[in-house]
């Protein structure tokens, strides 16, 4: 399946604490395989955004429900598709 990363910006207004915040993962990952896509990993981040999220989708429809899914939960994000290293490499060399 096709791998995306979201950088995370956490929307104040719609995430009130910590707490909710930790609470919500659980339901963005059942959404997200409602839409076709898996959530394979999140990381906590220090600097311009707030979280890293690693998913594959089914298709770039799946992606898109799926980045609309984090924002449902008022989560900000700049989504985008990502290339395994070596299968880039294996690209650049057919040109």
């Amino acid at each position: 399946m096709p791998t995306y990363a979201s950088l995370i910006t956490v929307d104040d207004r719609d995430v009130q604490n910590a707490q909710e915040l930790a609470s919500i993962w659980g339901e963005i990952r059942t959404e997200f395989e409602d839409h076709n896509a898996e959530l394979v990993d999140s990381y906590a981040v220090l600097g311009e955004h707030d979280f890293v999220i690693i998913f594959e989708a089914t298709d770039r429809d799946s992606a898109f429900k799926s980045a609309l899914t984090l924002r449902k939960h008022g989560l900000e994000g700049k989504t985008m598709g990502l290339i395994d290293t070596d299968d880039f490499s294996q690209l650049v060399d057919e040109i």
